[in-house]
């Protein structure tokens, strides 16, 4: 048996970086994602926006860690729940109705 030695690793917390139109290189999601999905992006990113875009992959909205936390926590959320209805672009057929 080998013996290996931890090395320490420091974790710094996640920056607070907000996705700009103006800066492609940040996360785009599609308005269909689930805002499960969409924080677990953010997260890993390390992101504390991310850009919205359409079907037909054009920019349209950003969304923010706060935006889909509120909505998450709330009482009327579900696993259905998408960007499109936090934002209010469209209501998923099924999906609760989310007052803002």
């Amino acid at each position: 048996m080998t013996l290996v030695q931890a090395q320490p690793c420091s974790v710094g917390p996640a920056p607070s970086v907000l996705a700009c139109p103006e800066d492609p290189s940040g996360p785009r999601v599609r308005d269909d994602m689930t805002v499960e999905v969409a924080l677990t992006l953010m997260t890993s990113a390390r992101v504390g926006s991310l850009l919205v875009c359409d079907e037909d992959d054009q920019f349209t909205h950003s969304v923010t860690e706060a935006q889909l936390t509120v909505v998450r926590d709330g009482c009327a959320y579900t696993d259905r729940v998408r960007v499109r209805d936090v934002l209010g672009l469209r209501r998923t057929p099924g999906a609760p109705a989310l007052s803002r």
